[in-house]
Parts: structure tokens; C-alpha cells; sequence
């Protein structure tokens, strides 16, 4: 499975806080108990639109810790080894590495409304993390969904008539 470097300089910019005056307190720099927390989860629209362009950079996108040749964590590890099973095209396929960019692993989690990570999107549909993909590929929805969505690599020896 292959790579995709990360926008992680997009996504620092859209984090870099506007400057502040000089002249105002620090007191009203704190945020304010009125707001919920919905109003306080909001992504800036920069880090949506860089997020959605890497939903949309690949059938198969997987936002994890580490890469697929080096997965920094065992859920990570876990949810590349069940595409791996699965057969899924290495060509229809994008990890995004969020140990690279705070905004990005923070981001990636109000997008999703899903606290944890890895994220598994298939045609820009989220479909879970790695607890639903075992799941999945358990019972063979997994399977299934990835072979609807044509994002399999085609069986080695079989040859097109």
C-alpha cells in the first residue's frame, strides 16, 4: 500500500491563530462559557476543505498513525492488515499520516464526529474505525462493501475475455 505525503502545511496555516491587539486584555482572549460546544467544535473552513480534498484524493482513504509500512499503533496496524486481507487496490487506495500535523488528527476527529483513530473513508463515505472494520470483516459486510464499490485489486492469472 502506498503513502500520500501530507498537506500538513495547509493544514498548519489553517491553524496559525489571527493576531491578536496588543492593546487587549489577555482575560478576553479566554473563550467564553456562552458558547456550546458545538459552537467551540467548529473546524476553520480552511482545515474542511483540506480535509475533504484528502477524502476525496483516493477511493479508499485511511486516516491512521504511521504509515502502512510503519503503522505507529496497533489499531492502525490492525485496520491496514484487514485491507490488506480484503484485496484492496494499492491504486485506489491514500493513508494520511496524523502524527504529522496536530490540526490534522484534530481536525479528522470533528469531521467525523469519531473520537478515535484510524478512519476508514471509502468513496468519501466514512465508514468507521478500526473496531467497526473488524467487525465488518468478521461478519463479511466488509468484503462485500469493498467489492460493490469496486475497489479490489483484480485476482492475479484472471485474465479479461
Amino acid at each position: 500500500m502506498f503513502s500520500r505525503p501530507l498537506f500538513s502545511a495547509t493544514l498548519r496555516q489553517a491553524a496559525r491563530p489571527v493576531a491578536q491587539s496588543m492593546a487587549r486584555p489577555a482575560i478576553y482572549n479566554r473563550p467564553t462559557p456562552f458558547l456550546t460546544a458545538f459552537q467551540q467544535r467548529l473546524l476553520s473552513d480552511h482545515t474542511k476543505k483540506a480535509i475533504e480534498k484528502a477524502v476525496s484524493s483516493a477511493p479508499v482513504v485511511l486516516f491512521m498513525k504511521g504509515t502502512p509500512e510503519t503503522p505507529q499503533c496497533g489499531f492502525s496496524r490492525a485496520s491496514i492488515q484487514i485491507l490488506g486481507l480484503q484485496g484492496v487496490d494499492p491504486n485506489k487506495f491514500a493513508a494520511f499520516n496524523v502524527l504529522e500535523d496536530e490540526e490534522l488528527r484534530s481536525g479528522i476527529k470533528e469531521f467525523s464526529d469519531w473520537p478515535t483513530i484510524p478512519q476508514l473513508y471509502i468513496n468519501k463515505e466514512f465508514v468507521g474505525g478500526c473496531d467497526i472494520l473488524v467487525s465488518m470483516h468478521q461478519d463479511g459486510s466488509l468484503a462485500k462493501m469493498l467489492e460493490e464499490k469496486g475497489v479490489l485489486a483484480p485476482l492475479e492469472g484472471s485474465e479479461s475475455k
